[in-house]
């Protein structure tokens, strides 16, 4: 049974993800990925839910790949590796970056391989103070970052860096996270989810469509040229107020989404 591998709560319209293996400190197995995809498919044609928050249980929130049930036989393992990313994990990355309302990583403890990837995919990043970010993929097992985390790494905190952190395998403090860039704040470990929550319910107020159209102006930017850019933005302004957006919030401070 997948169902407790990962758990979810609502704090009035904000909906809560839990990964919920901490003995293990929440790796990317099979059954984990299988039920977070079904619960953001839930959340998300939950039209009552304004905004996501995903973290973890115990001290981690999730330390990547599933190394116990990958091993066996190495015939085949890497076709069998890549296989299941194309068909499971890489659409959760792609879920989570097209996600109808804010999404929120509180990062509890370690994120470490693919949990970086997962953590990065979020709008805005909150770590606690004792959590950390690590890349074992090419000192320890000579595989590249995955799950994203070579594009969000270069875009966050520059090449350079990007580099250093996937050759060195050296672990990235949470303080050092937000220095960087890679996350909105560090906070108190016992503060993390208060801090996660109440940004979640600030987003919720939002226009329904303003995530979506945040998102996609930043991500035109990274490829356009200023004047391209310029011209995107006149273009969305065309659109959006000629629409009758933004949308005016309701007397319970949000608006419909949808």
């Amino acid at each position: 049974m997948n169902d407790d591998l990962v758990l979810m709560e609502r704090e009035g319209d904000v909906a809560i993800l839990r990964f919920n293996d901490p003995g293990r400190l929440n790796p990317i197995s099979i059954g984990l990925q299988q039920r977070f995809r079904d619960l953001l498919a839930a959340v998300r044609d939950d039209r009552s839910v304004r905004a996501l928050v995903v973290t973890g249980n115990g001290k981690a929130f999730c330390v990547g790949a599933d190394l116990k049930s990958m091993s066996g036989d190495s015939e085949g393992l890497g076709d069998r590796t890549a296989e299941m990313m194309l068909d499971l994990s890489n659409p959760l990355i792609l879920a989570l970056r097209d996600f109808p309302v804010p999404v929120i990583s509180a990062v509890n403890g370690a994120a470490a391989g693919a949990g970086v990837g997962i953590a990065l995919a979020a709008d805005v990043v909150v770590v606690a103070r004792s959590a950390y970010f690590y890349l074992p993929f090419l000192p320890r097992l000579g595989i590249v970052p995955d799950l994203g985390t070579t594009w969000f790494l270069e875009r966050l905190v520059g090449r350079s860096r990007a580099v250093a952190m996937s050759l060195l395998g050296e672990r990235l403090s949470a303080e050092q996270a937000a220095q960087w860039g890679l996350a909105w704040a560090c906070v108190d470990d016992a503060s993390l989810m208060s801090e996660a929550v109440g940004l979640a319910s600030r987003m919720a107020r939002l226009p329904a469509h303003a995530v979506v159209e945040a998102r996609r102006a930043f991500d035109a930017a990274e490829r356009n040229g200023l004047a391209e850019q310029l011209a995107y933005e006149a273009g969305r302004q065309r659109e959006l107020v000629g629409r009758g957006r933004p949308i005016v919030p309701g007397p319970s401070g949000s608006a419909d989404r949808g």
